[in-house]
């Protein structure tokens, strides 16, 4: 592997990551950079990665204004049996960025040429900050300030953060001065942005047969309802032998989930025009407004490269374990369904999964209740007993009591299927997991092939 216009290899955590990490951000494609590899390609790994993401953290949080909160991921891999870090960073939506020390000069702006953070020069800089975004929800001011964040700071909490008194200004809800900014707004226990989930009997919009309404409420409140709201549409028949679980759903669980908070982080709201999610017959549409970010083409969109629209939503849905990855939403729904189930227009993108027919299977077993019976059996117990220490557990958080249990019905279950069921993401499962097994809860016995020993005793 060698370093390329969107990669960058450094052997250590050195001085020049801020220059590195700017240059990636005034590029309208973004970039990775990985910490631990030198410039042939050889892994070196790091001694103590864990603190080094701290370092990072903080110093691309304070060292580089904008703000590129929400528009870079930290994340610890493991290559050739040593520990590195790859930094995901986005294309900034407010170029140029630059060094807090430098300010807008060629000293502090930087872009990048080739493989390399080259400075960028004065005559570009004008250009950029002369095309910067003014109308985004950071700078728009809330039509009210009497707003309240009670279900915000309750979904921290269950994320396992807790909001303090400077949340706002920390999660960058307050315009240059001071005000509530439209992010907030959004976010607030009540608004005016109405999120509609209609259903239709046929293959056009003629007969509408059931119409929901979610949000004027905290925008992730409301993604989540959407979210519970389309999972139960999409039904599911299963077959259950003794050999295997056959399971089709409407449309793919994972690609779904992924469109629907797409649409929810990358919707231009602006405009005061909120996401549409609409359920016919032969398949479901999800509408976001607003077309493709500026600069970045539809080859670009479809490879992953990553242009947030609302970075402030974008950090929050990722605190909350809603997103994952940057850039990692299209090439999962890629995946499952392919480039022709996406419409672009210049002021709406459109997603249209088309619907799996089903067919439900049923073997001998069940067909004389000898299997069912066993389920619940085995469900009583483990509702009756380990459910109830569970719940009344007070050092595990909501979430993961959730895991917990799931694990209890099923003591081979798979991240991905603890995914599935409660709509995050692997990794986000794997975070949960791992904090319970260090509170001394769970074990995994036989390694991955293994199985789940739970210990509420401690």
């Amino acid at each position: 592997m060698t370093e390329t216009n969107r990669i960058e290899y450094k052997q250590e955590l050195t001085e020049g990551l801020e220059k590195e990490v700017i240059a990636f951000l005034n590029y309208r494609e973004g970039g990775i950079i990985y910490i631990g590899i030198d410039k042939t390609g050889k892994t070196y790994g790091l001694v103590d990665s864990d603190s080094d993401q701290l370092k990072i953290k903080d110093r691309l949080k304070h060292n580089i204004k904008p703000s590129a909160l929400g528009l870079f991921d930290i994340v610890s891999e493991e290559r050739e049996g040593k520990d590195i870090i790859k930094i995901i960073v986005a294309s900034g939506p407010e170029k140029p960025y630059h060094l807090r020390k430098y300010g807008m000069s060629e000293k502090g702006c930087f872009i990048r040429i080739g493989t390399a953070a080259e400075p960028m020069p004065q005559k570009m800089i004008d250009t950029l900050f002369s095309k910067r975004t003014r109308n985004s929800i950071s700078k728009i001011k809330a039509t009210t300030q009497d707003l309240t964040f009670s279900q915000l700071k309750i979904y921290y909490e269950e994320s396992g953060y807790k909001l303090g008194n400077a949340f706002a200004k920390n999660l960058e809800l307050l315009t240059e001065d001071g005000a509530y900014n439209y992010a907030a707004y959004l976010l607030a226990d009540k608004n005016n942005t109405s999120i509609k989930v209609a259903k239709y009997s046929g293959t056009n919009r003629t007969d509408l047969i059931e119409s929901n309404e979610y949000g004027n409420e905290c925008l992730a409140k409301a993604t989540k309802q959407v979210i519970d709201k389309i999972a139960v549409e999409n039904r599911i028949a299963t077959k259950i032998t003794s050999k295997e679980r056959e399971q089709s759903h409407l449309w793919n669980p994972i690609a779904l989930r992924e469109a629907i908070i797409n649409a929810f982080v990358h919707n231009d709201y602006t405009n005061e025009v909120p996401p549409k999610f609409e359920i016919f017959s032969d398949r479901i549409e999800i509408t976001s407004a607003g077309g493709l970010p500026e600069g970045l083409s539809q080859q670009e969109f479809f490879e992953g490269f990553s242009v947030p629209r609302n970075k402030e939503l974008m950090r929050i849905f990722k605190d909350l374990e809603l997103v994952e990855q940057l850039g990692s939403g299209i090439p999962r729904i890629l995946d499952h369904y392919g480039k022709e189930s996406f419409n672009f227009s210049e002021n709406f993108l459109r997603m249209a999964f088309v619907t799996k027919e089903l067919t439900t299977k049923v073997d001998d077993k069940e067909d004389n209740g000898e299997g069912g019976q066993e389920g619940g059996a085995i469900g009583g117990v483990i509702g009756g007993v380990i459910g109830s220490e569970i719940d009344d557990n007070s050092k595990l958080t909501k979430r993961q009591k959730e895991v917990l249990k799931l694990i209890a019905e099923n003591k081979t279950i798979t991240y991905n299927e603890i995914a599935e069921v409660l709509g995050i993401n692997e990794s986000a499962v794997g975070k949960h997991i791992n904090a319970i097994k260090e509170k001394g809860y769970l074990e995994r016995k036989d390694g991955t092939r293994g199985y789940w020993e739970i210990n509420m005793s401690k």
